[in-house]
């Protein structure tokens, strides 16, 4: 959950954290990059190490770069100082993420694994509904400084929860030896896999389709739906409702729906929805709820799809599933900044442009599940 947290609490105080540190709107924007590039890179990593360490050793890693970083923005003057601790955030907060699903694997197989990996991508979903609500109430009463403090304050939290009941997952007969040879032989394996790339790529599309108006909610909401900090819910709570509601049917279906079935449904969810959007704002200026409504649909069918195509990535490398989560999630990641880096600052002043710029995230997606699907037949 840190992730979100990461990336959604702070949206709110945009302006104000501009003023304060005499950045440029640009210069904000660029917070998400740099956070997003970091986390997309150590992604190479994080698995990598837990399959060669264990697991609960890079969590607990992770979890404690994160505290000091967070609290590095907390106290950051220049937005100099903001950019190089959201770099140590970024570098350091995927270390749950990615060995989070390594052992859910370790743990379970195949319905049982669906049905877990559902459940995190559920929890998962909690965290960006709640976060813009919590950073914009923070920021009203106690101004922007606080959200830092709140998201580090969490952190010590799971660093203390985590300590006590956190188990490992990977018995020591069963770690690769840290040695540059088999660790590089691994990464070749891995990241030469076409299905493993299609497969990510296909997940970081779909995700993106959504994750598009989250990181471009600080323009959109404002200019185009008028709305105000402690607002953003508007567009946060339907749509994480929309992952949480996918999550959940997900894990309902595992056993009784292949994984490719369960794929299949959600892009039939993210096509309709993506259709919906385009017709409504053919016809209409952009207003909540209505515009609101596909957007919460299309995330029920990204999180419909995202266990399912993860459990098929760590399904390619039993072996290896520490590094297949790590390159996949790299893969995914790297999408995430292209999305932040190039798209969203294109887009945000449009409600035309972003459902237009969101329509062909999903069908990039698609095509590269379509190709997946088409790989595999063939052999």
């Amino acid at each position: 959950m840190l992730g979100p947290f990461a990336v959604d609490t702070y949206i709110p105080a945009f302006p104000s954290i501009a003023a304060d540190l005499g950045a440029s709107t640009l210069q904000m924007q660029q917070t998400f990059s740099v956070y997003l590039f970091a986390f997309a890179f150590m992604f190479l990593f994080h698995g990598a190490l837990s399959d060669s360490f264990g697991r609960k050793p890079i969590i607990m890693g992770g979890l404690i770069v994160f505290f000091v970083a967070t609290i590095g923005c907390a106290m950051s003057t220049t937005i100099g100082e903001l950019l190089f601790w959201r770099v140590l955030q970024g570098l350091s907060v995927g270390a749950g993420m990615v060995v989070g699903r390594a052992m859910v694997r370790d743990l379970y197989t195949d319905v049982d694994a669906q049905r877990v990996m559902a459940m995190t991508t559920l929890w998962f979903g909690i965290a960006p509904a709640i976060a813009p609500v919590i950073g914009g109430f923070l920021y009203n009463g106690l101004g922007w400084h606080s959200i830092f403090w709140f998201l580090a304050a969490f952190t010590f939290f799971l660093i203390v929860i985590s300590a006590k009941v956190l188990h490992e997952t990977l018995p020591v007969e069963n770690r690769h030896a840290f040695h540059p040879g088999p660790l590089l032989e691994g990464y070749r394996q891995v990241g030469a896999s076409l299905p493993m790339i299609l497969l990510s790529l296909a997940a970081g599309f779909n995700f993106n389709g959504f994750f598009l108006y989250i990181l471009s909610s600080p323009v959109y909401l404002p200019q185009q739906l008028g709305l105000g900090p402690t607002e953003y819910a508007w567009l946060f709570a339907p749509g994480i409702g929309g992952i949480m509601l996918g999550a959940f049917i997900s894990g309902r279906v595992a056993g009784k729906w292949s994984l490719e079935k369960t794929v299949r449904v959600g892009y039939m969810i993210m096509f309709t929805a993506i259709c919906v959007n385009l017709l409504y704002l053919a016809f209409f200026k952009p207003a909540v709820p209505f515009a609101i409504v596909p957007i919460a649909f299309y995330a029920t069918g990204s999180a419909l799809a995202f266990p399912s195509i993860s459990l098929m990535v760590m399904n390619l490398f039993p072996a290896r599933r520490g590094m297949a989560a790590s390159l996949s999630g790299f893969v995914m990641g790297m999408v995430n900044v292209l999305v932040a880096g190039v798209i969203s600052p294109a887009v945000s002043h449009s409600a035309v442009w972003l459902a237009v710029a969101a329509t062909g995230l999903m069908a990039t997606g698609w095509l590269c599940w379509f190709s997946y699907r088409r790989l595999v037949t063939r052999s």
